[in-house]
């Protein structure tokens, strides 16, 4: 098997469904509360984001249904779990920014990448607004156009 390449950027893992899915407004950093089974994978590149979102309760937030998958040499004596809940690290400003934004009407908190920040690992989470059907229609569109507008400078 292929060793993988390392992102020169220290990216771990994107999710691209979220900027196809919402109009992305603020973005946070946060850090992320893990096991070392987990940091092991993630060095290896094992985590999606497919699925994931912030769940933001009793003052804090955390980050659901992101996939780290165990190596196999990595925890003997750990049971692993994949997708459990893994706390975000934020200051309280920050969370009262989530907090308030939450509230409003069709916005959510998603997590958008996993990334390395010199050795600890850092969660880029997003306030975002849910896009229609049709808003999601009209972005292909406009890149449509704009890639259209590009090839015809370049003739």
């Amino acid at each position: 098997m292929a060793k993988q390449k390392k992102h020169p950027s220290g990216t771990i893992a994107l999710n691209k469904k979220a900027k196809h899915d919402y109009f992305i407004e603020q973005t946070f950093e946060a850090g992320i509360a893990l096991s070392g089974w987990e940091v092991k994978s993630l060095r290896a590149g094992k985590a999606q984001l497919v699925d994931s979102y912030v769940l933001l309760k009793d003052g804090e937030a955390w980050l659901m249904g992101a996939h780290i998958t165990p190596l196999p040499q990595a925890s003997t004596h750990v049971i692993a779990d994949p997708i459990r809940t893994r706390k975000l690290l934020l200051h309280k400003n920050e969370l009262g920014k989530l907090f308030g934004g939450v509230q409003q009407k069709g916005y959510a908190c998603v997590c958008t990448a996993l990334y390395w920040k010199q050795h600890l690992v850092k969660c880029e989470i997003a306030l975002a607004k849910g896009k229609k059907e049709f808003d999601k229609r009209q972005v292909e569109k406009d890149r449509d156009w704009a890639r259209e507008k590009q090839r015809a400078m370049h003739k």
